[in-house]
């Protein structure tokens, strides 16, 4: 039933007593369409707007990212400032320093 009324419906022969029903339906739909066309084809479209907001999920989740790590750096730091030795261990890790008289070896990996 519904196939064969939506066939008729461009049918302005068959509107009889529902002429202005049939019309308004008629007028909705292409209203529907050209709207639906209008929101995909101009410059802030729909799918733009969908895109922005799958990039600013992206750009949330990155700057959460890098705040932790900012503490991460932050501890590491005040660790580094507060304490003698691990200061010490930090530097001969990570930049192959010594005391004086020590043997130092550097593996690579």
């Amino acid at each position: 039933m519904a196939k064969s009324f939506f066939d008729n419906l461009w049918d302005r022969s068959k509107d009889g007593s529902k002429g202005d029903r049939r019309g308004f339906l008629r007028f909705v739909i292409i209203a529907t369409a050209i709207f639906v066309i209008i929101l995909l084809v101009k410059k802030d479209s729909i799918i733009n707007w969908a895109r922005s907001g799958v990039e600013l999920g992206r750009q949330k989740r990155e700057m959460e990212y890098y705040r932790r790590e900012i503490k991460k750096l932050d501890l590491q730091i005040e660790g580094l400032s507060t304490n003698r030795d691990s200061m010490e261990t930090y530097a001969r890790e990570q930049f192959h320093f010594a005391k004086p008289g020590d043997d130092v070896y550097i593996l690579e990996k």
